[in-house]
């Protein structure tokens, strides 16, 4: 084996000998050792996953005064193109929000610059949501931020790792919500 195949496999982490999923399987295997806990380990497993990863992915939304649900509203908009404008309906829809949810974002956002409510052209009595230049700038930044701390988060795993998961989850995802 070449120094560099070695370091390479010395690189890829090894899962952890036990962690808070093995002490509750262990409990539940004395207390009903009749049962499969395979599944519920995984999705014990999943569901640590997620609270730790958004903890983790939230720091970046903070740290430009921001909230997950903010950045949703930024990040929908700057998606949507130019000229980065969607009526507060669609964007309730879109994250599938109520209206009222939708009203308090728009609020905060907006107060602080990053957003402007607009006369819908095609019908006055509607309102558009835009984002300013600031708000453009603003999601621009996070989002190279946000990404590279996703990506930081995932480096642990060797590329084909990554592909694997992400095959992994798809399945599972397609399984639950079939015709998505």
């Amino acid at each position: 084996m070449t120094d560099q195949a070695a370091a390479a496999r010395a690189s890829v982490p090894t899962a952890p000998t036990s962690d808070r999923i093995d002490a509750i399987e262990r409990q539940w295997r004395a207390e009903r050792p009749d049962l499969d806990l395979e599944a519920m380990a995984i999705f014990g497993r999943l569901g640590r996953l997620v609270m730790v990863g958004r903890r983790e992915i939230d720091v970046v939304f903070r740290a430009h005064g921001l909230q997950r649900g903010e950045f949703d509203v930024l990040a929908a908009l700057r998606c949507s193109g130019a000229p980065f404008e969607l009526s507060p309906s669609v964007l309730a829809d879109t994250m599938m929000l109520s209206r009222a949810g939708m009203t308090g974002r728009l609020d905060r956002l907006e107060s602080a610059g990053l957003v402007r409510r607009i006369a819908d052209a095609a019908d006055r009595r509607a309102v558009r949501v835009a984002l300013t230049d600031a708000g453009r700038d603003t999601i621009d930044t996070v989002v190279a931020e946000h990404t590279a701390n996703e990506t930081r988060l995932l480096s642990v795993l060797p590329a084909r790792d990554r592909r694997e998961l992400d095959r992994l989850v798809r399945v599972l995802l397609d399984s639950m919500e079939p015709g998505r």
